[in-house]
């Protein structure tokens, strides 16, 4: 008897069947990987396995009984827990009070407190947390918020644990952390299914895959043994992939992007402390740190979205200053690091966004009007390029898969040949063709002689593409190396805010 069984699967949206006709096991006490390019069909399918979404065809088994799951209250009755990749915690409510929301311990009419806190006080020490349960959300680091997400599923009785990104945005100690947490509640019998697009993670955990593409089930609970990240990569796209590609620079130029002593503070604290970093032509400058530490503000700032309080900021001999739109007529080019709020209006269309920003251009406008032929023109042929899997460039952006979403924008912004590029998550949520072709442009627009500042909470993407690194921790650069004079702990150390020597000591002691 499987824990999950899923059968024919089908989900018909008008312009694209998202799941067809998919069959999927999840065996009890496993950790099962759900792989597949943007579009593929990932989440349609766990939004049917958590109720979020009702399948067209098909039948749900979980724990051998057949069940109609219509939704996720249901799903959480039946013993199935989702942890979001985008958190969803009260940041002012405690750890307790974000644990038992909707499910309160009652005393007559009064919410049991105490039985409460004694109930999660007991898991925390039993998973072996280490965090409060009294310490309010917005004061807890990244990974120790995800326990509690996965500590809210445990309390509502989950036995089968969906994880959608789990290691997005943590170090890699706290993804060592989570991968600790994981193997022991297999263990104790749960069933954990994680989607993610980190391959060499899926190798490190996992027990099986499944890979959708193009909505079918190519593999079904595959045995994770004998198989390479290279064998997964082509499962997923059908063809062979090559990640990890590290290609440093051999034509670097002068200084040519220079910020100095770039400061924000808010209510007297200081989000960015005297930021001084330079980038040279054909240079690829990666920023590597937890996010939360200031990134948000450095790029907003680099991209004339927020004012600084203090700031130098010059590319080549020219001072850079204005607004956003001003930045963009300087030649800084930029992929935002939240392509919903930031980097597409998500009610227009795919040709509109694809030029949005740069939509006042000769090429795109003639006497105050769009050239509406030419304008779509260019939308299909970039569309087509970067691999935007759409029926139609006048689709919504708002229609696309995460992936596609984060394809427009790169192509929005490399298909304009900027000088400097200010490029921040750029394959956060992307499958591994499209992480192999962004990679590609970005070390060929490199080598042109752009300059470039890499922002990314995924570390082996800084640490391959990056000629030089530069660690934040609260707002500070730490330390400034190349990629290959740290490690992967010591960058882990600074970027959680100790230094080499404590690392040195700590090990020393153990």
């Amino acid at each position: 008897m499987y824990a999950v069984e899923m059968k024919g699967i089908l989900k018909q949206y008008p312009s694209v069947r998202a799941v067809d006709g998919a069959n999927f096991i999840l065996k009890k006490g496993e950790i099962h990987s759900l792989l597949g390019e943007n579009g593929a069909g990932k989440s349609t399918l766990m939004k049917i396995l958590y109720g979020m979404t009702q399948p067209d065809e098909g039948i749900i088994k979980i724990q051998g009984q057949e069940v109609k799951m219509t939704n996720p209250k249901q799903a959480i009755e039946l013993g199935v827990g989702m942890v979001h990749q985008h958190f969803m915690l009260v940041p002012v409510m405690t750890v307790i009070e974000n644990i038992i929301v909707g499910s309160e311990p009652k005393k007559g009419l009064f919410v049991d407190y105490k039985k409460a806190e004694k109930g999660v006080r007991e898991m925390i020490k039993k998973y072996a947390f280490n965090i409060s349960p009294t310490a309010k959300v917005e004061n807890l680091s990244v990974g120790e918020q995800q326990r509690v997400e996965i500590l809210k599923a445990l309390y509502r009785g989950a036995d089968i644990l969906i994880l959608d990104e789990p290691t997005a945005v943590l170090a890699p100690q706290e993804v060592e952390e989570l991968f600790k947490i994981m193997r022991e509640l297999k263990k104790e019998g749960k069933s954990i299914l994680i989607i993610t697009h980190k391959l060499k993670e899926t190798m490190a955990i996992a027990d099986s895959i499944s890979v959708l593409r193009d909505g079918k089930m190519v593999e079904n609970g595959k045995s994770i043994e004998k198989t390479t990240v290279d064998d997964l990569a082509k499962m997923m796209v059908g063809r062979d992939v090559h990640l990890g590609i590290t290609r440093r620079s051999q034509c670097m130029g002068d200084d040519y992007f220079r910020v100095e002593n770039l400061t924000v503070a808010k209510k007297d604290k200081k989000i960015l402390d005297h930021i001084n970093l330079t980038i040279r032509k054909g240079e690829i400058l990666g920023i590597a740190g937890i996010e939360g530490n200031g990134q948000t503000e450095l790029i907003e700032v680099l991209t004339g979205l927020r004012k600084p309080d203090t700031m130098r900021l010059t590319k080549g001999e020219q001072v850079i200053i204005g607004d956003a739109k001003g930045f963009i007529a300087q030649g800084i080019g930029h992929i935002p690091e939240d392509r919903m709020t930031r980097g597409l209006v998500l009610d227009m269309t795919i040709e509109e966004n694809i030029i949005l920003g740069y939509h006042t251009r000769k090429s795109f406008i003639k006497r105050g009007l769009f050239k509406t032929a030419e304008v779509r023109k260019y939308a299909e042929s970039k569309a087509k390029e970067y691999g935007v899997k759409t029926p139609t460039v006048e689709e919504r952006c708002g229609a696309l898969s995460g992936g596609n979403q984060q394809k427009v924008v790169i192509a929005r912004v490399f298909s304009q040949n900027p000088d400097v590029i200010i490029v921040a998550q750029p394959t956060r949520g992307v499958d591994v063709g499209a992480m192999e072709y962004i990679h590609s442009r970005l070390l060929e627009l490199r080598d042109e002689g752009k300059a470039i500042l890499l922002i990314s909470a995924d570390l082996d993407e800084v640490r391959c593409l990056s000629d030089k690194l530069a660690i934040i921790y609260n707002g500070k650069i730490v330390q400034q190396a190349g990629p290959e004079e740290l490690t992967e702990t010591e960058l882990g150390l600074l970027m959680t805010g100790s230094t080499l020597e404590e690392g040195a000591q700590a090990h020393g002691k153990m």
